[in-house]
């Protein structure tokens, strides 16, 4: 039998050859990485999270893209596993098309993400971001000298998207006190009883929005979903937080509302452009909270990967591993 030839990076070949080994249990197999002449042999590429490192979809590094090139350049390439929940990168796309099986990592951040997100709007709905800024002028400014903040108990969040990030979000803030409404894919009723609806129709929901959580993939059914109709039809004083794409939202209309002050706040891990431009409002706006879409780090994130990675692989050495379902269908 020819050796399986395994496309993975120089790091994961040192750190996880053994375990690979004993996930194929005796199968001949060989780890190749983008700079080897075997490369070419590749049938399955691991893309671990130092293959990206600091690359962005909009702007890839040198390093990544031979990895990317490496994976293209593989005519006999049938499986990808990837390290991130979301596939929308080109040439994950480019791959799909040529009839390539990705899967990725979703859930192996899920509660990191969630954890980030609920930190975010508690974040705004307490003013840190007012309070902080008064810290570093050296000024005691108690926020009883202004209007109060609205309780954050009894308010109510929309989640847009209901995979694993969505919903351990809906967990945390229930346990907050929040009220839940659900945007999903389709208008099928949460197991929680939550108000539901599908994509297209948000609009039913958003006038009852203190929050609007956007935890959803980007497909062309959720691209710019949050337009500037979307955002007016948010009541004044609400807040959004995203840790989605950040084609979810029509980033100009969020920077008017943002400026024109009918939102209060924004916590934003994700842009229409990473990085984010230096000259753009949102660096500097006062009420808004900005990450480089960093909401899912965590030092246990890369284990979790790399064991969905072996436990797929194992799977698939059997012949047993199937497609994923698409993103439209994870929430």
């Amino acid at each position: 039998m020819t050796p399986l030839c395994i496309l993975v990076s120089a790091a994961a070949r040192a750190q996880h050859g053994a375990a690979i080994a004993q996930a194929l249990d005796g199968r001949a197999h060989v780890l190749v990485t983008p700079d080897d002449g075997a490369a070419r042999a590749a049938e399955i590429a691991f893309v671990s999270r130092d293959v990206t490192g600091l690359s962005t979809k909009h702007e890839v590094f040198a390093e990544t893209q031979r990895f990317y090139d490496a994976m293209a350049a593989a005519p006999g390439l049938r499986w990808v596993q990837v390290h991130s929940a979301g596939m929308d990168r080109a040439i994950y796309m480019q791959l799909q098309q040529k009839g390539v099986m990705l899967s990725t990592s979703a859930g192996s951040n899920a509660e990191v993400v969630a954890q980030t997100a609920v930190a975010g709007l508690l974040a705004l709905g307490r003013r840190f971001p007012e309070l902080i800024a008064a810290q570093r002028r050296g000024e005691w400014s108690p926020l009883i000298h202004r209007p109060l903040p609205p309780d954050i108990h009894g308010q109510t969040a929309t989640i847009v998207g209901w995979g694993e990030i969505g919903q351990a979000i809906a967990r945390i803030l229930q346990a907050v006190g929040l009220q839940i409404q659900v945007v999903r894919s389709s208008a099928a009723p949460t197991a929680q009883g939550f108000a539901c609806c599908a994509y297209e129709d948000i609009a039913r929901l958003l006038p009852r929005s203190d929050w609007l959580v956007l935890a959803c993939p980007l497909t062309p059914r959720t691209q710019h979903l949050i337009d500037a109709a979307a955002l007016r039809a948010l009541p004044a004083g609400a807040g959004l937080i995203n840790v989605a794409r950040g084609d979810v939202v029509d980033e100009a209309a969020l920077i008017a509302a943002l400026q024109g002050g009918h939102l209060a706040g924004a916590y934003l891990d994700v842009f229409a452009h990473e990085p984010l431009a230096q000259d753009s409002p949102l660096w500097t706006l006062p009420q808004v909270l900005a990450t480089p879409h960093s909401a899912g780090f965590s030092a246990g994130n890369a284990q979790r990967v790399v064991k969905i990675f072996l436990d797929n692989l194992r799977r698939y050495a059997r012949g047993q591993l199937q497609a994923p379902p698409g993103p439209a269908a994870q929430g």
